[in-house]
């Protein structure tokens, strides 16, 4: 657990908002670097590839690199950076908090919070995002020198061990993922392949899963398997939308999924002891599934998602076992399908 968690921490330490990736993406390209093919391809998306080239089997792993985050619009008179959404960013968690600005020099700045006394009993309204300010402590002339209109804004959240085998921090979502898939590749090393397996670390994934479509396109896998978080137990989430920490992998059901896929890896966890979850949609995944499953031709999808509290928040919380025992499946399940 404690190798797992120094590569997450990692991977969740390093910048990549949607768009924007190169430093996670040069951060897990790294950590891919024992597998014999390793590229970052057209739209910054992590590409590798093992087992035998030839086979017309060809398998792809996938899951998002890039995590949630906002955008400089604008440096106003009083030199307060305006800032707008760079995918599902939770306004309610912003005033108030620290966020780091990546301009020409790295900035700490806090976001403007209206005092409750002058609220006039407005506490819960939280304003757009478009609508709040960021003070980075600088004249208007000072920020225009440092920071400039599409420069990225992050919301701060080092990643910590929990008790147990918990961890809370940023950019869990989808770094967990992207952890559990590159385990996956470590556990395969000593195993001889006859399929083809690609690895694809994609961008973009929460402003429209472009980086894993094109990768999907251009790849031609005849199966895939995505990996991405979904939403755990807490205290006002409905039972029937949510699965439980520590309890293992969530095998998604759902229309656009391939049941083939999906029975296989219910019956894999089955067999390797490895506990796992069912989590039931009634339409499309909200995850690259749902892209990779019309590329071209059409590829046969099934999903593991990772159970997760606080989405969308810098303080997310997953647990390493949940993330082990998708490796641990991945890799049973490509170890009988790639046979």
């Amino acid at each position: 657990m404690n190798q797992l968690q120094e590569m997450l921490f990692r991977l969740c330490s390093a910048p990549g908002a949607a768009g924007r990736e190169d430093g996670a993406a040069q951060v897990a390209a790294e950590m891919l670097s024992f597998l014999p093919n390793v590229k970052i391809d057209t739209l910054g998306s992590v590409v590798a590839s093992f087992g035998n080239p030839e086979s017309k089997r060809h398998i792809l792993l996938d899951a998002h690199l890039d995590q949630i985050g906002m955008l400089v619009t604008s440096v106003d008179e009083n030199g307060f950076l305006k800032v707008a959404r760079d995918g599902g960013m939770d306004r309610r968690v912003l005033p108030g908090s620290r966020l780091v600005v990546y301009g020409k020099e790295t900035l700490n700045g806090i976001v403007c919070c209206l005092p409750p006394h002058l609220t006039d009993g407005g506490e819960d309204h939280v304003p757009d995002i478009t609508e709040m300010a960021v003070d980075v402590g600088l004249t208007k002339e000072e920020a225009n020198e440092l920071v400039q209109p599409g420069d990225v804004v992050l919301l701060p959240g080092e990643p910590r061990r929990l008790l147990g085998s918990r961890v809370t921090g940023a950019a869990l979502d989808d770094r967990a993922g992207c952890a559990a898939l590159i385990r996956c590749a470590q556990l395969l090393q000593e195993t001889t392949l006859s399929c083809r397996v690609t690895v694809l670390l994609s961008t973009r994934e929460e402003v429209g899963s472009q980086g894993a479509e094109t990768a999907a396109f251009r790849e031609e896998p005849d199966m895939a398997i995505a990996v991405d978080v979904s939403f755990a137990d807490q205290p006002g989430v409905p039972a029937h939308k949510c699965g439980k920490l520590s309890e293992g992998p969530m095998i998604g059901v759902s229309p656009v999924l391939d049941k083939n896929i999906t029975e296989t890896l219910k019956r894999l966890a089955k067999e390797n002891e490895i506990p796992f979850q069912l989590e039931v949609m009634g339409g499309t995944t909200g995850t690259n599934a749902d892209e990779i499953n019309v590329t071209r031709g059409g590829v046969p999808c099934g999903l593991v998602s990772i159970p997760q509290r606080n989405m969308h928040t810098p303080a997310e919380i997953c647990d390493l076992k949940d993330i082990e025992n998708v490796a641990r499946l991945l890799a049973a399940f490509i170890r009988e399908v790639g046979a």
